[in-house]
Protein backbone atom coordinates (compact mmCIF):
# COMPACT_ATOMS: atom_id res chain seq x y z
CA UNK A 1 0.00 0.00 0.00
CA UNK A 2 1.46 3.77 -1.06
CA UNK A 3 2.56 5.58 1.82
CA UNK A 4 1.44 9.19 1.90
CA UNK A 5 4.70 10.62 1.18
CA UNK A 6 4.86 8.40 -2.07
CA UNK A 7 1.30 9.79 -3.08
CA UNK A 8 2.54 13.36 -2.70
CA UNK A 9 5.55 12.32 -4.87
CA UNK A 10 3.54 10.96 -7.43
CA UNK A 11 1.22 14.25 -7.57
CA UNK A 12 4.57 16.07 -8.03
CA UNK A 13 5.85 14.23 -10.73
CA UNK A 14 2.37 14.24 -12.64
CA UNK A 15 1.86 18.13 -12.13
CA UNK A 16 5.32 18.61 -13.44
CA UNK A 17 4.55 16.22 -16.24
CA UNK A 18 1.52 18.66 -17.04
CA UNK A 19 3.08 21.69 -16.87
CA UNK A 20 5.86 20.86 -19.31
CA UNK A 21 3.75 19.38 -21.20
CA UNK A 22 1.95 23.14 -21.34
CA UNK A 23 4.83 25.13 -21.53
CA UNK A 24 5.55 22.90 -25.21
CA UNK A 25 2.17 24.56 -26.01
CA UNK A 26 3.35 27.98 -24.93
CA UNK A 27 6.27 27.94 -26.59
CA UNK A 28 5.32 29.48 -30.15
CA UNK A 29 3.45 32.67 -27.98
CA UNK A 30 6.48 33.11 -26.27
CA UNK A 31 8.54 32.97 -29.00
CA UNK A 32 6.03 36.11 -30.42
CA UNK A 33 6.66 37.91 -27.25
CA UNK A 34 10.36 37.37 -27.65
CA UNK A 35 10.13 39.14 -31.17
CA UNK A 36 8.34 41.90 -30.32
CA UNK A 37 10.55 42.52 -27.33
CA UNK A 38 13.87 42.31 -29.22
CA UNK A 39 12.71 44.08 -32.46
CA UNK A 40 13.14 41.10 -34.47
CA UNK A 41 9.72 40.86 -36.77
CA UNK A 42 8.14 37.89 -39.02
CA UNK A 43 9.99 39.68 -41.94
CA UNK A 44 13.17 38.96 -41.37
CA UNK A 45 12.66 34.84 -41.35
CA UNK A 46 9.58 35.23 -43.97
CA UNK A 47 10.32 32.36 -46.74
CA UNK A 48 8.30 34.22 -49.29
CA UNK A 49 9.93 37.08 -51.45
CA UNK A 50 7.63 40.06 -50.93
CA UNK A 51 8.53 41.37 -54.68
CA UNK A 52 7.34 41.08 -57.92
CA UNK A 53 9.86 40.29 -60.64
CA UNK A 54 10.66 43.44 -62.70
CA UNK A 55 8.95 46.00 -59.78
CA UNK A 56 11.92 47.66 -59.03
CA UNK A 57 14.67 49.06 -60.53
CA UNK A 58 17.84 50.40 -58.99
CA UNK A 59 18.56 53.44 -57.22
CA UNK A 60 22.55 54.15 -58.76
CA UNK A 61 22.35 57.68 -57.02
CA UNK A 62 21.97 55.97 -53.59
CA UNK A 63 24.28 53.22 -51.89
CA UNK A 64 23.21 51.12 -48.64
CA UNK A 65 26.37 49.16 -47.23
CA UNK A 66 25.20 45.92 -46.14
CA UNK A 67 27.04 43.86 -43.15
CA UNK A 68 27.03 40.28 -42.85
CA UNK A 69 27.54 37.99 -40.11
CA UNK A 70 27.76 34.01 -39.50
CA UNK A 71 27.37 32.84 -35.44
CA UNK A 72 26.93 28.99 -34.42
CA UNK A 73 24.27 28.09 -31.58
CA UNK A 74 26.55 26.72 -28.65
CA UNK A 75 25.90 23.45 -29.78
CA UNK A 76 26.82 23.82 -33.45
CA UNK A 77 30.73 22.66 -34.60
CA UNK A 78 30.14 23.77 -38.38
CA UNK A 79 32.49 26.03 -39.69
CA UNK A 80 30.28 29.13 -41.01
CA UNK A 81 31.50 32.33 -42.54
CA UNK A 82 29.98 34.54 -45.23
CA UNK A 83 32.21 34.71 -48.34
CA UNK A 84 31.80 38.80 -48.30
CA UNK A 85 31.38 40.27 -44.96
CA UNK A 86 30.55 43.60 -46.50
CA UNK A 87 28.91 45.13 -49.95
CA UNK A 88 27.72 48.35 -51.06
CA UNK A 89 24.37 48.37 -53.07
CA UNK A 90 21.73 50.31 -54.34
CA UNK A 91 18.40 50.06 -53.47
CA UNK A 92 15.93 48.36 -56.25
CA UNK A 93 19.02 46.22 -57.68
CA UNK A 94 19.11 42.61 -57.18
CA UNK A 95 22.34 41.58 -55.27
CA UNK A 96 23.97 37.85 -54.92
CA UNK A 97 25.89 36.27 -52.39
CA UNK A 98 27.08 33.32 -50.40
CA UNK A 99 27.58 31.62 -46.90
CA UNK A 100 30.33 28.86 -46.98
CA UNK A 101 29.92 25.90 -44.23
CA UNK A 102 31.76 23.02 -43.48
CA UNK A 103 30.29 20.10 -41.18
CA UNK A 104 33.79 18.80 -39.31
CA UNK A 105 32.11 16.13 -37.43
CA UNK A 106 32.59 12.71 -37.58
CA UNK A 107 28.69 12.20 -38.51
CA UNK A 108 26.30 13.93 -40.91
CA UNK A 109 24.52 16.89 -39.10
CA UNK A 110 21.34 19.04 -39.89
CA UNK A 111 21.50 22.95 -39.88
CA UNK A 112 19.14 25.91 -39.42
CA UNK A 113 19.81 29.12 -39.96
CA UNK A 114 17.96 31.84 -38.36
CA UNK A 115 18.32 35.50 -39.73
CA UNK A 116 18.57 38.70 -38.11
CA UNK A 117 18.07 42.33 -39.29
CA UNK A 118 19.90 45.41 -37.29
CA UNK A 119 18.65 48.53 -37.45
CA UNK A 120 15.13 46.26 -37.00
CA UNK A 121 13.50 49.21 -38.50
CA UNK A 122 15.37 48.03 -41.70
CA UNK A 123 13.55 44.52 -41.80
CA UNK A 124 10.47 45.04 -44.00
CA UNK A 125 12.81 46.69 -46.49
CA UNK A 126 15.30 43.95 -46.92
CA UNK A 127 13.40 40.89 -49.46
CA UNK A 128 15.64 37.97 -49.44
CA UNK A 129 14.37 36.16 -52.95
CA UNK A 130 16.57 33.26 -52.56
CA UNK A 131 17.95 32.58 -49.06
CA UNK A 132 19.92 28.90 -47.37
CA UNK A 133 17.70 30.19 -44.46
CA UNK A 134 14.32 29.06 -46.18
CA UNK A 135 15.45 25.54 -45.64
CA UNK A 136 17.21 22.96 -43.71
CA UNK A 137 20.94 22.04 -44.51
CA UNK A 138 21.92 18.51 -44.63
CA UNK A 139 25.98 17.73 -44.72
CA UNK A 140 28.06 14.43 -44.24
CA UNK A 141 31.13 13.97 -42.10
CA UNK A 142 33.38 16.48 -43.69
CA UNK A 143 31.12 17.76 -46.27
CA UNK A 144 30.99 21.55 -47.41
CA UNK A 145 29.38 23.96 -49.20
CA UNK A 146 28.26 27.10 -50.67
CA UNK A 147 25.08 28.49 -50.13
CA UNK A 148 23.37 31.44 -51.56
CA UNK A 149 21.47 34.25 -50.68
CA UNK A 150 20.01 36.89 -53.20
CA UNK A 151 18.41 39.84 -51.97
CA UNK A 152 16.92 43.35 -52.97
CA UNK A 153 16.61 46.56 -50.57
CA UNK A 154 13.83 47.55 -51.18
CA UNK A 155 13.82 51.45 -52.41
CA UNK A 156 11.51 52.73 -49.56
CA UNK A 157 13.98 52.40 -47.37
CA UNK A 158 14.53 55.38 -45.19
CA UNK A 159 17.56 57.75 -46.26
CA UNK A 160 18.45 57.90 -42.61
CA UNK A 161 19.21 54.08 -42.78
CA UNK A 162 22.71 53.37 -44.67
CA UNK A 163 23.91 50.45 -43.13
CA UNK A 164 21.91 47.16 -43.00
CA UNK A 165 23.55 44.04 -41.06
CA UNK A 166 22.35 40.74 -41.80
CA UNK A 167 23.03 38.06 -39.20
CA UNK A 168 22.49 34.61 -39.60
CA UNK A 169 22.73 31.79 -36.82
CA UNK A 170 23.31 28.06 -37.57
CA UNK A 171 21.73 26.18 -35.11
CA UNK A 172 21.85 21.76 -35.08
CA UNK A 173 18.58 20.17 -35.87
CA UNK A 174 19.94 16.97 -36.16
CA UNK A 175 17.51 15.41 -33.93
CA UNK A 176 14.42 17.03 -35.33
CA UNK A 177 15.43 17.45 -38.85
CA UNK A 178 12.92 15.40 -41.55
CA UNK A 179 10.05 18.46 -41.56
CA UNK A 180 11.16 21.15 -43.72
CA UNK A 181 13.15 20.48 -47.53
CA UNK A 182 16.69 19.63 -47.13
CA UNK A 183 19.84 20.28 -49.44
CA UNK A 184 22.30 17.97 -49.33
CA UNK A 185 26.66 18.87 -49.44
CA UNK A 186 28.67 16.44 -51.04
CA UNK A 187 32.16 16.14 -49.45
CA UNK A 188 34.88 17.71 -51.68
Amino acid sequence: MPTASTRNIALRLGAVAVGMFGFGFALVPIYDVMCKVLGVSRETINTQAQLKPGSTSADASRTVTMQFLANNDGGMSWDFRPHQFEMRVNPGAMNNTTFYVRNPAHKAMVAQAVPSVSPAEAAPYLHKTECFCFRQQTLAAGGELDMPLQFVIDQALPKDIRTITLSYTLFDVTGAAGTADQRVGASN
